[in-house]
């Protein structure tokens, strides 16, 4: 397999694929945990093998995945990868389109619910698990004053710094290592 790279996504038929909320869950098991086998899978997001399969055959079609048999230790059993590192888009590419407009709109609203209940799901965590983490989790937002050329600027830093971090070789030994997700979002609003 080619190294993997975010995927610039052009075809909204992709991001119909990856706007099902379980297959976003599964994009993100493999995302954190790698090439996983269906049943690993099905675990991950207490749904059942065949469900799990199912999805993994629509994430396929749309090119998002693909079988990982080298890791099958026999014919009855798949394993999947992902395609890329990650995906984005921009919504110019879906413009001229109403359909293809509205597909990108419900991509784009599924990706910022998943995102807001995975941190909403750690600030329900109970008093002992916050206090393992400390002051380390982190919430910070600003109000800038900014034109476009400066918000496309500010956002190329932003993801250099999560390529970074993303890229970064981290010992699998050290039990205090888990998963993190990092978002940001940086939109022109009104207070």
């Amino acid at each position: 397999m080619a190294e993997r790279h975010v995927r610039q996504v052009t075809d909204s038929r992709v991001l119909a694929a990856m706007s099902h909320p379980l297959r976003r869950r599964l994009l993100d098991v493999l995302a954190v945990y790698g090439p996983q086998p269906v049943g690993a899978l099905a675990e991950h997001t207490a749904q059942a093998p065949a469900n799990v399969s199912h999805h993994m055959k629509v994430l396929r079609d749309a090119g998002l995945v693909e079988e990982a048999p080298d890791r099958a230790r026999d014919r009855r059993e798949r394993w999947w990868r992902p395609v890329s590192a990650g995906l984005r888009w921009s919504g110019k590419d879906f413009a001229d389109d109403p359909a293809e407009a509205a597909v990108l709109h419900a991509a784009e609203s599924l990706n910022l619910d998943r995102q807001v209940a995975l941190v909403r799901e750690w600030y329900g965590q109970g008093d002992d698990q916050q206090a393992v983490w400390g002051e380390s989790a982190f919430a910070a937002d600003r109000w800038l004053h900014l034109t476009p050329a400066e918000l496309a600027e500010l956002s190329r830093d932003v993801v250099a710094l999560l390529d970074r971090w993303s890229a970064r070789e981290a010992p699998a030994t050290d039990p205090d290592r888990r998963p993190v997700f990092v978002f940001a979002h940086g939109v022109p609003a009104t207070p």
